[in-house]
């Protein structure tokens, strides 16, 4: 009796368990627009369109939607590294 119980709530667990889902934000652009969305039947979600160069064009787009903006965490700035410090030789 315990070997199906347990195999039943294994299968149950695994069942459980929300799939995983790609990464949601394209590296490519610095800004992204937060849509949340409402579902039939009680069901709503949401998504990330990581498409916008600029806080404002976002926020344009965004206007008058359940939606926000926000920076994108994963973009590649293209900042110059930090100069490197150079050694002073020392005069006797």
């Amino acid at each position: 009796m315990r070997l199906p119980l347990l195999t039943i709530m294994a299968i149950a667990t695994l069942q459980a368990v929300a799939p995983a889902s790609a990464q949601t934000y394209d590296p490519r652009f610095p800004v992204c627009m937060h849509v949340f969305t409402s579902g039939g039947r009680g069901g709503g979600g949401d998504y990330f369109d990581c498409s916008f160069t600029s806080l404002p064009q976002c926020q344009a787009t965004a206007s008058g939607r359940a939606a926000s903006c926000d920076l994108n965490p994963y973009y590649a700035f293209d900042e110059p590294p930090p100069p490197s410090r150079r050694r002073h030789k020392k005069v006797y």
